[in-house]
């Protein structure tokens, strides 16, 4: 039996209610990742109109505060004691933002690592209904096919591990860049 045949007998097992309840449940999917999808967005045009409206607040009381100064070098020391606080804000900005992103991509992360796990268990299934209804000599074919199937599921699952890796690795230098440049405004600021 060759692999051709073999890949058009399995979809005789695959039935219109499989079908429908496949289609269903990825319908039910997208609808999640949509809306998880737009609560992510509003909770970023959210934090976007807190920190412009504190943006606001704060540019207008600098101002102020600047257009009292008595001089030249009470300037200088308002426009430095500025740098630390607005280091801070950002940094805490860009944490939030981040914290968004990583919220809303885990639950992408999640349905992927789901589907392909159903997917994984339907195609065993499947390969596993062949394999005891093939002809007598069919065994080659459907070997094939097992391990065709490993070395597939074997691949998605070291790249499931090296994108968790990479998102592990940024993080660490989102977090270690943050803390340097915190650092840093704090010794600009102390300076002055």
């Amino acid at each position: 039996m060759s692999l051709n045949h073999l890949l058009k007998e399995t979809t005789m097992y695959i039935t219109a209610d499989q079908i429908t309840a496949t289609t269903k449940a990825n319908f039910d999917t997208a609808r999640s990742l949509s809306t998880k999808t737009f609560a992510g967005f509003e909770k970023l045009v959210d934090l976007n109109l807190a920190a412009t409206k504190a943006l606001i607040s704060e540019s207008f009381g600098n101002v102020q505060a600047m257009l009292a100064a008595k001089d030249v070098q009470q300037v200088l020391a308002l426009q430095t004691g500025l740098v630390a606080p607005a280091a801070e804000k950002a940094a805490a900005y860009g944490r939030h933002v981040y914290g968004i992103a990583v919220e809303t991509s885990a639950e992408f992360t999640k349905a992927f690592e789901s589907k392909a796990a159903e997917g994984q268990k339907a195609i065993n299934q499947v390969i596993d209904n062949v394999a005891k209804n093939a002809p007598a000599g069919s065994e080659s074919a459907v070997a094939v096919l097992k391990s065709a199937l490993a070395s597939s599921q074997s691949a998605i699952e070291s790249a499931q591990s090296a994108a968790k890796q990479a998102l592990a690795m940024a993080e660490s230098n989102v977090t270690a860049v943050t803390e340097q440049a915190l650092k840093a405004a704090a010794t600009v600021g102390k300076k002055a």
